[in-house]
């Protein structure tokens, strides 16, 4: 009942605040509900709390002061803004989001899509012209129907030229045209003289009510030094551990010996689906501690470990290969889950080999919270759609040590890039084949000597919550079930 008293205190403010304005505008009503939902749920879970003076428990000592508190705020938006703490360098995470119902579609891995993911790079010599890279194509989805692949480039859609300024708004409609491009690199290692062409061609694309399984990928791939399993994974959903668990029973069957996880698409997600992916690779340390969560000072009692398991969600025991050794592939949009993974994993493992870009560097754990007495979803206010992703925790290892702010450095460094994408599970993929080439001991001598086009940070409007990983599980129990996003 502890973590519940401040909810309590601030319910018995709300009833006041309601009554406040029962004469007054609909809309008025609700935007002050959204507030105090906002200050109310903010008190009791953010991380971060004791940063911001108001948020302290005794910030307001009236009713009236905190009315014209939350009434001095034109949006909501501006509001939960004020409460966030060092917004550049600490936290960068925490969101609010104005429409939950979108949002409990994308959790489950559900949202309007394409099935076609996307990068985007400006071109070379140019501050404000960009093109796209398709990264991913989820099987069974419009993209892979249309027969679009990964590498494919495109520098216009609906043949209007991609610039930095007309980027989303063509994106985001339900229905548009991909103009191919090709890269041209000239023929030398210098990205100022490369440019993109159109080739002319192009594919048709619509989104529909579209389920990404995050196993992607997996297979076996036969070396002199033994078999190794690759697992392409985008996101740790516990809707998709059976699907997980069966392709580690697919890599045990074909006595894989050396394993390749590849995050560099994977944003973070549940860590109960961490802990599992870890046992799935190891099996030796079952219910050892896999990983730790701190809270703010008012919610100590909730802290948590989170130990190495050998059943997967719904009971089925897990797939374990017992490795002592393991590969991770990962971009600089690897994070939370992501990182958790081989933070948790080294204090364990006599080697974690991490390939590819530096991580994102998010060591915080979230929930989503809701505007109802618990702040769950059961009894949510019926006159608002919104909610709120703060950070809640401080996830640490076995040892305590935390993923750095500033990203985990790879054992190899090596930037994914247009220039050569490669074919996903290929053996000549760059990072596939770096890893391939430390198995077979031939060395690590793969640097990041080329340069890659400047990349364009955009996440589409069907992805704004998907592609940050923002899941909550099923039957959600704040001191059980927990994210790392």
């Amino acid at each position: 009942m502890k973590f519940l008293r401040p909810i309590f205190i601030c319910l018995i403010a709300s009833s006041i605040l309601v009554s406040c304005f029962e004469d007054q505008d609909d809309n008025l009503i609700a935007a002050s509900e959204i507030n105090d939902f906002i200050w109310k749920g903010m008190n009791v879970v953010y991380l971060y709390k004791s940063e911001i003076p108001d948020l302290a428990n005794d910030r307001f000592s009236t009713i009236e002061e905190y009315n014209n508190y939350l009434n001095s705020f034109t949006t909501p938006e501006n509001l939960f803004e004020s409460l966030i703490y060092d917004r550049q360098n600490i936290d960068k995470f925490s969101v609010l989001i104005p429409n939950y119902v979108e949002f409990l579609q994308q959790q489950q891995g559900v949202s309007i899509n394409n099935g076609a993911d996307f990068l985007f790079y400006l071109e070379p010599g140019s501050q404000t012209d960009v093109f796209g890279i398709v990264r991913l194509v989820f099987e069974g989805s419009p993209a892979d129907n249309a027969n679009v692949q990964r590498g494919q480039i495109f520098n216009a859609v609906d043949g209007v030229p991609l610039t930095t300024s007309n980027l989303g708004n063509l994106l985001n409609q339900d229905s548009y045209t991909l103009n191919f491009a090709d890269y041209n690199d000239n023929g030398t290692p210098e990205v100022a003289d490369d440019s993109i062409e159109s080739n002319g061609q192009s594919v048709s694309l619509t989104k529909i009510n579209f389920t990404k399984n995050p196993v992607v990928q997996s297979n076996i791939l036969n070396l002199n030094s033994g078999n190794v399993g690759y697992l392409m994974y985008t996101s740790f959903n516990n809707n998709f551990e059976s699907e997980l668990n069966a392709a580690f029973a697919n890599f045990s069957a074909n006595n894989v010996q050396h394993l390749v996880i590849d995050l560099r698409y994977n944003p973070g997600g549940v860590i109960n689906t961490a802990a599992r992916l870890g046992s799935m690779i190891t099996g030796q340390f079952n219910g050892q501690v896999f990983s730790k969560l701190f809270y703010n000072e008012d919610l100590q009692s909730n802290n948590t470990d989170f130990n190495f398991t050998n059943t997967i969600t719904g009971g089925g025991a897990i797939n374990s290969l017992n490795l002592d050794k393991v590969y991770i592939l990962t971009s600089e949009r690897s994070a939370s889950a992501s990182e958790l993974l081989i933070n948790s994993l080294e204090p364990y493992l006599a080697d974690v080999v991490h390939i590819g870009d530096i991580t994102s560097g998010k060591t915080q754990a979230s929930i989503t919270i809701f505007d109802s007495p618990d702040l769950t979803i059961d009894g949510v206010n019926p006159s608002h759609t919104y909610a709120m992703q703060p950070l809640i925790a401080i996830s640490v290892n076995k040892d305590d040590v935390e993923v750095p702010a500033t990203g985990i450095v790879p054992d190899i460094l090596l930037r994914e890039s247009p220039r050569n994408f490669g074919v996903l599970g290929d053996v000549n993929e760059p990072l596939l084949a770096a890893a391939l080439a430390d198995i077979e001991g031939l060395g690590r001598g793969f640097s990041t000597a080329s340069e890659t086009p400047t990349p364009v940070d955009y996440t589409s409007k069907d992805a704004k919550f998907s592609d940050r990983l923002l899941i909550m599980p099923e039957n959600f129990n704040f001191q059980k079930s927990f994210l790392l996003d």
